[in-house]
């Protein structure tokens, strides 16, 4: 391979400042469309997500990949389809964020798992279990990977179901302004009674007021900020406190979770797209 490439320094040299200059023009132009656009920009980023992974698994023969992929997008489709239909079923809300909070909760695990197992191989306790280092790791790599891959494509969905629902609820406009009054006994993200009185259909669960002083399901307002990705009320759109919603410290990491599987996102989506812009161009130009 050396001597193929020998000779061809000053090539290689052109080739990697068009990748660097590619890389950089690339972000600027998606931090522009992130930021002007947001709504085709989450689109669009949705659909790579989903379907750039699917293009290397056909490829690459990974059938086990393959055939839960179709049984999560099976499911997945399913969901937003209820999520979307107008007018607004009142169960669905609660059918919406018990599928998006399962997966979230199974991918948040199996990629602590793999993770776990990567480093058990790096630190070499694989051995006690007579264990391959390249079993171990091909075992740790692949549950990390599963984690993440549909932790951001599960938060993505949730997020787009999600603000069908607010709108079709009628809690949300353009303008930042509620479309409607909100009972002081009516949970804004399900649309269901609070409080329920004897003989009275509803929801009976824990409630759980934020600093706008507004009462919602605790369930439902923990799906809307951490499934949902929502950082705001669902009525008045005002910041919610984090921090002060989870007191527990053990599920504050969930939060820290969410930021890296949005960081994540940039690499799994657009990492693919940009590199194949670069082999593109390097043979345009007749570059090896």
């Amino acid at each position: 391979m050396h001597a193929k490439h020998r000779g061809h320094e000053a090539m290689h040299a052109e080739m990697v400042l068009i990748l660097i200059a590619t890389l950089v023009v690339a972000q600027l132009l998606l931090v522009q469309w992130k930021q002007r656009h947001p709504r085709s920009y989450n689109m669009v980023t949705l659909f790579q997500m989903w379907v750039v992974p699917l293009y290397f698994t056909i490829k690459l023969y990974w059938w086990r990949f393959l055939v839960i992929w179709v049984l999560f997008s099976a499911v997945t489709a399913f969901v937003t389809f209820r999520a979307t239909r107008k007018p607004l079923v009142q169960t669905t809300p609660r059918l919406v964020y018990k599928w998006f909070l399962l997966i979230y909760k199974i991918s948040y695990a199996t990629g602590i798992v793999g993770y776990m197992a990567v480093m058990f191989t790096l630190f070499g306790l694989n051995l006690l279990f007579r264990i391959k280092p390249e079993d171990a790791m091909d075992f740790g790599i692949s549950l990390l990977f599963y984690g993440l891959y549909y932790g951001v494509l599960e938060r993505d969905f949730a997020e787009m179901c999600a603000d069908y629902m607010a709108s079709t609820i009628g809690f949300y406009s353009a303008s930042g302004m509620p479309t409607k009054h909100l009972s002081d006994s009516v949970c804004a993200v399900c649309g269901q009674q609070i409080f329920v009185d004897v003989n009275e259909e509803g929801i009976i669960e824990n409630t759980y007021r934020l600093s706008c002083n507004h009462v919602f399901h605790e369930f439902c307002i923990r799906g809307w900020c951490i499934v949902g990705k929502k950082q705001t009320c669902p009525y008045c759109k005002e910041k919610v406190d984090l921090k002060r919603m989870f007191s527990n410290p053990w599920e504050r990491p969930h939060v820290m979770y969410g930021q890296l599987l949005d960081w994540l996102r940039y690499l799994v989506a657009w990492q693919p797209v940009i590199i194949g812009l670069v082999q593109g161009i390097n043979y345009v130009l007749g570059l090896e």
